[in-house]
């Protein structure tokens, strides 16, 4: 019950941490938090010194001068944020009509622009925070002036921020960004899971027919490493991983095979430790980010855009984590403390992944001159890394084949 638990704390934290809301409301409180101090310090007797000590043609004792001075600021700070993320949504469509919606959730859940909507909110909260410490009085050392000091000084390192913000922007929308972002996002993660310099070899299948189905429908991300093996413990069993991540399951679908018959009760758990997702998501699955980069190929290969020179840096990309993935390789198999094989996993082949990413691009680009030579000058270099794979050698020749034959046509012409 407390691992089922844990699970559930463990995704809705995740959940929570990637949300767009998650920053900025954070970082807004942050700001709620610091008014409150700043205005207990701007009332204190120390406070009230400093604010007695200023020169006469900075000190601020009038109470509508402040609220003047506030109230623009919120206004303008509104139009600032307004405008900054409007851009945003422009980029957003831009994104999602010229290369995939697959890659909103990278733009979406870029960190720099919540940090940036949250600084914006905060100052926004700030001020009206303090709009409500004025009160008329003639001593003007009861007016939060400090307090007020410091959000002119949040307002203008809010304006330096928008105008690096139309920068980030405008770089950010460029295709080489979003595809180098794809690119290393995926590369972190393949290292992390790739770590062996040779193939493991493969698992003995399990006998039998004993099975865990699943609870819902969803995409298969794995599975929660230390519930599981925990499980296979204490019923002295082996649990074998039936999809590739990314493979959609159906409820009541296998999820697992068992090597003998376990429970009811023991099924859930298990079942509960599978991690079955309505999306996706690159920290979970590597292949899923080597797609997005074959989708964008694919994308701008079609008759609607035709930009074969996106389709280039995505195919370039894609196989530079492909020649990373064809020397390293993932681990098949987990085991508990004692060493002992608990869990078999099933992973994608290189020829699998070859197969689901490159091929598609091929199919949409082949009759165009730049990818063909592209296609040719890649597949050379990926096969001389390792030459026995037969696929790759198949394509070569196909591509070579399509290349002679359009340059017999141009010159019989």
């Amino acid at each position: 019950m407390l691992d089922n638990t844990r699970v559930w704390l463990q995704g809705r934290y995740y959940k929570i941490l990637n949300s767009i809301a998650f920053y900025p409301a954070f970082i807004g409180v942050t700001f709620l938090v610091l008014s409150y101090l700043v205005i207990l310090f701007d009332f204190s007797e120390a406070g009230k010194h400093i604010k007695s000590q200023l020169p006469p043609y900075i000190s601020l004792k009038d109470a509508s001068t402040a609220r003047s001075i506030i109230s623009a600021i919120v206004s303008g700070v509104i139009s600032l944020t307004v405008f900054s993320f409007s851009m945003v949504m422009i980029v957003l469509n831009q994104a999602a009509s010229q290369l995939s919606n697959r890659v909103l959730n990278r733009l979406i859940g870029n960190r720099f622009q919540q940090i940036v909507l949250g600084i914006y909110i905060g100052t926004i909260v700030f001020a009206l925070f303090l709009l409500t410490a004025i009160r008329d009085i003639d001593s003007g050392i009861y007016i939060p002036a400090l307090s007020t000091y410091l959000l002119i000084l949040l307002t203008i390192f809010d304006i330096f921020l928008f105008i690096y913000f139309l920068h980030y922007i405008t770089q950010s929308v460029k295709y080489e960004v979003i595809i180098n972002r794809i690119y290393e996002d995926t590369k972190n993660v393949m290292e992390s899971a790739c770590v062996l310099p040779q193939q493991p070899t493969e698992p003995i299948a399990l006998k039998g027919s004993h099975y865990v189905l699943a609870n819902s429908s969803g995409i298969y991300e794995g599975f929660d490493t230390e519930s599981l093996v925990k499980l296979a413990d204490e019923h002295d069993c082996l649990f074998f991983a039936l999809h590739t991540p990314g493979t959609f399951v159906l409820q009541g679908l296998p999820l697992l095979q068992v090597s003998k018959p376990i429970g009811p009760d023991a099924q859930q758990e298990a079942a509960r430790a599978v991690r079955l997702n309505t999306s996706e998501s690159v920290e979970e699955n590597f292949f899923y980010g080597m797609r997005q980069l074959s989708e964008i190929g694919m994308k701008a290969l079609s008759p609607g855009i035709n930009d074969p020179g996106t389709a280039i840096i995505a195919t370039r990309a894609l196989f530079q984590l492909l020649a990373f993935r064809i020397s390293h390789f993932p681990e098949n198999v987990v085991r508990n403390r004692a060493q002992q094989v608990r869990i078999l996993i099933k992973e994608l082949t290189f020829d699998d992944m070859f197969a689901h990413t490159v091929l598609p691009v091929w199919d949409y680009g082949k009759d165009d001159r730049l990818v063909q030579h592209e296609m040719f000058h890649l597949l050379t270099q990926l096969l001389r890394i390792s030459p026995l794979h037969s696929l790759m050698g198949r394509l070569l020749q196909e591509v070579n084949q399509k290349r002679q034959q359009q340059f017999l046509t141009v010159y019989k012409n």
